[in-house]
């Protein structure tokens, strides 16, 4: 029986208080939620514009935490936050649950039987959830609604205040600002978060929140695949110029003859084919940010011209005389290495250091510890919904060739592999959970240093195991072996001890007398003459 009482509340309330204070506050809340109601899986989400975001878990799987849950493509998680009240699901109920198939310790198809979810509003207005799973069905059926309608309250409470403390930790009211920017545009483009909790990925961040708020020019360097146009849409929407625009110019697809009419905009007949005055991507950008990709591929005369305007702050349109003055900040990206490219003459000196007032380097995946099952369940939710499946999961053998492998092609290498997995699964189970396991994974550069890298992994995995083991009977164990030995070889003779004693190399008496010690029951052989 699952019950809560007046004890447990207190104890709740208790840590509750003591969790707004800790670094790790929103996992301490999930903490303290199961230390008061047994479960399995605990999940805390934030809303944020009808999109339920995970902020902390115990008892899932990590790609969960890559995961965002629109309200209205769950059936569970609507009904949890339609109301006001905690919600209990029957153990029979036939709506879909988000997390089937990602209860650690259990199997990948295994369904989750017992469902809760408490909805955590404040002044009216829905802030989050938190859900509650056992594999054990109806275990929650016995809990008090009053009961876990104060542990709601206080959920609710210690949320808020614990949302607050991170955006006083800032600094700055631009956070909150830039949360809500980023969320937004997330719902409006793919790809519009960057996902990951790994240290570089922490500094990266840390690094996106000082440059962006100031005017500096800021150079994005990195391998392709990394996420260098990410990077720069975070500093535009950070900015202060994020009610402006955030023009994107791809310096590699220009042809060199219209580099300067793309970058500085021509009047009519200023050459051949100009039919009508056109405005450049300077002035479509005045106010706003200049995206720059690729900007080591930009021909030696033309960086002169573009180092002028950027200088100066002012530029002049193909076949017109007047000069025009705009006010543009410069972000700049480039999977080059510029500082080799200006020793070899390739790229200007004086442009260079222009446009790398702010320097930032975009890690590639290789070197993102532990974000690549973030990045997968990110990219797992986002194809469940373009191809229609009521669930969509990653097998433990597919997430670990996902961390063995070396990325090459980094990010959007990630993005692609997923994308086919997820239609091969679907092709296997169209309906129900479908899971990608590493057979899915198709298209990876799998060489003999991988797979000798996924088998010392996994034998260390099961040395760890030994290992952890507290007691092994030596006696029992080498007993145990032996009896499977000698039970395969009489199954390999059709039950002839005398040729399975020969196929274990031993007398025929002794083998007998073996037996006979380990239960196994000996039969007598009859010898024709």
């Amino acid at each position: 029986m699952n019950q809560v009482s007046n004890n447990a509340l207190l104890s709740f309330a208790l840590d509750l208080a003591s969790a707004v204070t800790q670094p790790n506050r929103f996992e301490q809340l999930v903490y303290a939620v199961r230390a008061t109601i047994n479960c399995d899986a605990v999940v805390l989400l934030v809303n944020n514009n009808d999109v339920l975001r995970p902020i902390a878990q115990r008892g899932l799987s990590d790609d969960l935490m890559g995961r965002r849950f629109v309200i209205e493509e769950h059936p569970r998680l609507k009904e949890i936050c339609s109301g006001h009240y905690p919600v209990r699901f029957p153990a029979d109920s036939a709506l879909p649950d988000p997390y089937d198939g990602m209860v650690i310790g259990h199997d990948d198809h295994l369904r989750v039987h017992s469902c809760m979810g408490v909805p955590l509003h404040l002044e009216g207005k829905l802030i989050g959830v938190v859900t509650l799973d056992s594999i054990t069905p109806g275990i929650f059926d016995n809990i008090d609604t009053r009961a876990l309608e104060i542990i709601g309250a206080m959920s609710a409470m210690t949320l808020n205040t614990a949302i607050l403390m991170e955006q006083l930790e800032d600094k700055t009211q631009r956070a909150q600002h830039v949360l809500q920017a980023m969320n937004e545009q997330a719902q409006v483009k793919d790809g519009g978060e960057m996902i990951g909790q790994s240290e570089i990925m922490k500094a990266l961040d840390q690094a996106i929140k000082l440059v962006a708020p100031s005017d500096f020019a800021i150079l994005i360097e990195g391998e392709t695949g990394v996420g260098k146009e990410l990077v720069a849409r975070m500093l535009h929407q950070t900015s202060s110029r994020s009610a402006s625009p955030m023009v994107y110019v791809n310096c590699a697809a220009i042809p060199h003859h219209l580099i300067e009419s793309e970058l500085f905009g021509h009047v009519k007949g200023a050459f051949t084919g100009a039919d009508r005055d056109r405005q450049g991507k300077f002035l479509l950008a005045d106010g706003g940010t200049l995206f720059l990709d690729e900007i080591g591929e930009l021909p030696l005369e033309v960086q002169g011209t573009l180092l002028r305007a950027i200088q100066n702050q002012e530029i002049q349109a193909v076949g017109k005389d007047q000069v025009r003055k705009i006010d543009v900040r410069i972000i700049a990206a480039t999977n080059r290495h510029l500082e080799t490219e200006v020793t070899e003459r390739r790229f200007r000196a004086d442009l260079f250091h222009r446009i790398s007032v702010f320097p930032i380097q975009v890690p590639a995946l290789r070197h993102r510890q532990g974000d690549i099952p973030l990045l997968a369940g990110f990219f797992a939710e986002r194809f469940r919904r373009k191809l229609g499946l009521q669930q969509l999961t990653l097998s433990r053998s597919a997430i670990e060739l996902l961390e063995a492998y070396r990325w090459p092609g980094n990010v959007r290498e990630l993005e692609h592999v997923i994308s086919r997995a997820a239609l091969f699964a679907k092709a296997e189970t169209p309906t129900g959970i479908t899971v990608i396991s590493s057979d899915h994974l198709t298209g990876l550069q799998i060489d003999k240093e991988l797979k000798e890298r996924i088998q010392i992994e996994k034998s260390d995995t099961v040395k760890e195991l030994i290992e952890a083991e507290e007691v092994i009977d030596f006696r029992l164990e080498t007993e145990a072996y032996q009896r499977n030995l000698i039970r395969s070889a009489l199954d390999k003779t059709n039950g002839n001890w005398t040729k399975a004693a020969e196929h274990l190399s031993m007398d025929r008496a002794n083998l007998a007398r073996l037996a006979k010690r380990l239960g196994i029951r000996v039969i007598k052989e009859v010898v024709s003459t």
